[in-house]
């Protein structure tokens, strides 16, 4: 079982075997698992908007203002991003995204309602909670669902999702703000966000778990079943083997305690060090300084209040146009490559963002500002944002990988969470210009860390990126994808 490449010949003709039954099977299941991922992006859009009549009604200062727009990261999201991989360990992805849909549901009803700053900072670590763990769940059950060429693009779905999520959270405000003649519209942008919370309640009970999770739990009869509801028998069979292969060895050496696998596994503790670095340099692109900022950095360059609202429904627009292109890429390309391509354009964009602070106010400087903003959206959103989710639901071994994928996505919210904090303060003291430079330093140092450690996942399944891990040194996985092996 050690061959790097072994079974993968069939890489194309196997797509192109399944049955529309199958198809339809995969679809649905993108859909309705990924509704976790919309849900993601509108908690977290949502709140640019709702603040501007929040403040009033809720009496925000600024320091209880950046406690209620943080709180749903930290600890909200950083620790529901523990619990996720926890919950999805124990009582299966299935089980872990059903949690999510009830956190979702309560959240956005507390937060709808809340009458002062102490329940509505509650509602929002809720809605964290559900937040995190759907981070870690959805990508999981997705890259463990999906045939081996059809992974890179399903589990990419979700990012496509998040951003559309963000997207529409933009735009609803947009139009609440227009129809609602009323202070209390903030309760409406909040309280939209139950009814996919029920769409995903509903839909998960009709889906399975995944077939890695049953036979690691000894269900091999629903590992078979699940395998033959999206690929064709050959198809199947050969996986299933595979997958009842692993888990046996994994049975038979006692694994499952992640903490213990990781003190006895020097090579799994190498592949959580590399999971964790690349949740560090996503964040560290300065991603969300522009989500969460967009409307006050444009405002600061002299455009009026509304125009910064209306152009910053343009960040969404390249955001999800970025996630479509990159989708696209991910299926043709190598992993490696497009994220090196990434961090060189996100360093160029804050380069360009720093230097034109340094010109005179005019019309011309603001549009070179917003320009410069999206371009750092587009490098992020086409070759990076995507890219580390996929990866970190692909690299981990199996008997850690709820717990591990967990840690990772655990270290990503809590830089996001601490960027975002401290970018406010960052640009008073130093200026925007030391600021934007500092990003374009960081983001040099990302593409060597990159070079240096991201291995090559794609065209390969879970299982013998495992076995490779385990017999190789993680750097020396950066060969190309098997000759003949397109998509994934």
């Amino acid at each position: 079982m050690h061959s790097s490449h072994g079974g993968h010949s069939g890489g194309t003709s196997a797509g192109a075997r399944r049955s529309p039954a199958h198809n339809r099977f995969l679809v649905k299941l993108t859909v309705i698992s990924t509704l976790g991922g919309l849900l993601f992006g509108y908690d977290t859009g949502v709140i640019s908007g709702a603040l501007l009549y929040m403040r009033d009604d809720l009496a925000l200062t600024s320091l209880t203002e950046a406690v209620v727009v943080s709180s749903l990261l930290f600890p909200g999201a950083a620790f529901g991003a523990l619990l996720g991989g926890k919950l999805a360990d124990v009582l299966g992805r299935k089980g872990s995204l059903l949690v999510c849909a009830g956190l979702f549901l309560f959240g956005a009803l507390i937060c709808a309602v809340a009458p002062n700053v102490a329940i509505m900072t509650a509602g929002r670590i809720l809605l964290g909670f559900g937040v995190g763990a759907a981070a870690v769940t959805c990508p999981l059950y997705l890259a463990e669902m999906a045939p081996a060429d059809r992974r890179g693009r399903m589990v990419t779905i979700n990012e496509l999702m998040i951003v559309t999520g963000q997207f529409l959270a933009f735009a609803m405000n947009a139009l609440l703000d227009a129809v609602i003649e009323d202070a209390n519209v903030w309760r409406w942008m909040l309280g939209i966000a139950t009814i996919p919370a029920v769409a995903l309640f509903v839909g998960m009970f009709f889906l399975p778990d995944s077939p890695r999770w049953y036979a690691v739990r000894g269900r091999l009869e629903d590992t078979r079943r699940v395998l033959g509801l999206s690929r064709d028998p050959a198809e199947a069979a050969e996986e299933y083997n595979v997958i009842a292969e692993h888990a046996r060895r994994d049975v038979s050496e006692d694994k499952g305690a992640a903490l213990r696998d990781l003190r006895e596994f020097p090579w799994m503790r190498r592949i959580l060090w590399i999971g964790c670095g690349l949740a560090t340099v996503q964040q560290a692109t300065g991603i969300n300084t522009v989500n969460y900022y967009a409307p006050t950095i444009l405002e600061s360059t002299g455009l009026g209040a509304s125009a910064s609202l209306i152009l910053t429904i343009t960040v969404g627009v390249v955001a999800i146009i970025g996630t479509v292109l990159g989708i696209w890429l991910i299926g043709r390309r190598n992993r490696r490559p497009l994220l090196l391509t990434g961090f060189t354009g996100v360093a160029a964009g804050h380069a360009v963002l720093a230097l034109s602070f340094l010109l005179p106010e005019s019309a011309f400087r603001s549009y070179l500002i917003l320009a410069a903003m999206l371009l750092v959206v587009f490098f992020v959103q086409t070759f990076i944002g995507t890219l580390v989710w996929l990866l970190l639901s692909e690299i981990f071994p199996m008997t850690i990988r709820g717990f591990a994928m967990g840690i990772a996505v655990f270290v990503l919210w809590t830089v996001n969470a601490a960027i975002s904090f401290a970018f406010p303060p960052l640009v008073e003291a130093l200026g925007a210009t030391p600021t934007f430079g500092l990003f374009a330093l960081i983001n040099v140092g990302s593409w060597f860390f990159v070079k240096k450690f991201a291995p090559e996942t794609r065209g390969r399944s879970l299982e013998e990126l495992e076995d490779d891990f385990r017999t190789h040194d993680a750097a020396h996985l950066v060969h190309e994808a098997p000759a003949g092996v397109r998509g994934g």
